[in-house]
């Protein structure tokens, strides 16, 4: 059986849908297959001015041309998120507040403590914990015959990886994932009544959720060597702390981003090797029947930043320019709202050679999934071990998995990923 995951589109539908592209008014052709559309702008228009006024990137040269230049394009978010939230609304603060959004000096304070308990050897002290986690999720997958990739596996694993490292109490992490996709839905170019009041409901709750367990880590701290959490509350060793606001704030984004990214990455990778199963036999191939996993680390290193290139978790970034500047020789006034079309950039021709072709071998892919500069992910290395494990455990477990009905798409522009993908283990 020939299962559909993402439609051809006709060079004369991309090259229409380009003519007049805009974000708030995207057809259900574009969120099935938007690479097209994004070669289509790229050849014509690389630097396109949307009815809205704002500008919309897709070259790589001049994503990275942005993302370098920190002084000139700004990350944060009030002057944009302001009208579209509205003042004092719960989305507006959660968004103007968290890490991702925000210029130095929080942008810098807040890094630095994350960071400092996402070091190398934290990161390996992870593995075999989430070893554990992808195995256990694998026998129940097997007991069953198959099941969903994204429920019952993709989503689970990040849930608990970022609950991990915020020590959340395993039985209060039920409602993680659905808070996250409300508030990260809000992020849309395109937002519903019902989607904000959601997103807005969402980070109430989450809010309500956190503070209480702030409270009770404040009496009881952990291990701020892994706990990043009360690494957050106990703050820098100059004794400089964040706010109860950037805290609570924050700690959303944490859950947030390592949750739905990370999720689109693992469900994104193995649909991907249904529709390239020359690639699937090629990685199935370099891991054996008896997988040596210390050896084959860069094997998987390569697949996983192809597979995220490929089809970048996170597709789009926004920036706004606080000078008049250029940018791909277009002239750009001050205050003018840039989105980097990461997706784009991570399949162009000019820096990648057969861009839309899956390429698990691929050499010196520097892609911009994780983002460039000083705003590159802090958690990519932590991403990269998620990956690793779970497909390539996926795969040693269930080579002749298959899917048995087309996959759903999330049916956003912002995040690439699925909703469900049935399978069976074959």
């Amino acid at each position: 059986m020939s299962i559909e995951v993402t439609p051809a589109m006709r060079p004369e539908r991309a090259r229409e849908i380009a003519a007049s592209f805009d974000l708030r008014a995207l057809p259900a052709d574009f969120y099935a297959n938007p690479f097209p559309v994004y070669a289509a702008l790229r050849e014509t228009e690389p630097v396109h001015r949307m009815p809205d006024g704002s500008w919309f990137l897709t070259r790589y040269a001049d994503l990275v041309a942005v993302y370098r230049d920190a002084q000139v394009f700004s990350s944060d978010k009030k002057v944009e998120f302001t009208p579209k939230y509205g003042a004092g609304s719960p989305l507006l603060e959660h968004h103007t507040t968290s890490l991702v959004f925000n210029d130095p000096p929080l942008h810098t304070r807040v890094r630095k403590l994350i960071m400092g308990a996402l070091t190398r050897r934290a990161i390996a002290a992870m593995e075999p914990g989430l070893i554990l986690l992808v195995e256990t999720l694998l026998d129940g997958i097997e007991q069953r015959g198959g099941g969903d990739l994204i429920e019952d596996f993709a989503s689970a694993i990040p849930v608990e990886i970022i609950g991990n490292l915020l020590a959340v109490p395993r039985d209060e992490r039920g409602p993680l994932r659905a808070w996250s996709l409300a508030i990260l839905g809000a992020l849309e170019p395109r937002l519903t009544p019902e989607q904000e009041e959601l997103g807005n409901r969402s980070v109430r709750e989450f809010l309500d959720y956190l503070k209480v367990l702030v409270a009770d880590r404040r009496k009881n701290p952990g291990d701020p060597e892994h706990d990043v959490l009360t690494r957050l509350i106990q703050g820098e060793s100059s004794g400089e702390k964040l706010s109860e606001t950037e805290l609570l704030q924050n700690c959303i984004f944490i859950l947030n981003a390592g949750h739905e990214t990370t999720t689109n990455l693992i469900g994104n990778a193995l649909v991907s090797l249904q529709e390239w199963p020359q690639e699937k036999e090629r990685l199935l191939r370099a891991i054996g029947p008896a997988p040596d996993w210390d050896v084959l680390e860069p094997v998987m290193t390569l697949a996983v930043d192809e597979f995220l290139r490929f089809e970048s978790s996170n597709q789009l970034g926004n920036r706004r320019a606080v000078q008049a500047c250029e940018v791909g020789g277009v002239a750009l006034p001050e205050g003018a709202l840039v989105t980097l079309c990461i997706g784009a950039a991570n399949r162009d021709p000019a820096q990648f050679a057969n861009p839309d072709v899956l390429d698990l071998g691929r050499e010196n892919n520097r892609h911009l999934a994780f983002g460039f500069g000083i705003h590159q992910c802090a958690g990519l290395s932590l991403a990269r071990l998620e990956g690793r494990v779970a497909i390539g455990r996926f795969l040693a477990r269930f080579p002749r998995y298959r899917l048995t009905e087309s996959p759903v798409r999330g049916g956003r522009a912002r995040f690439r990923g699925f909703l469900r993908a049935a399978f069976s283990v074959g």
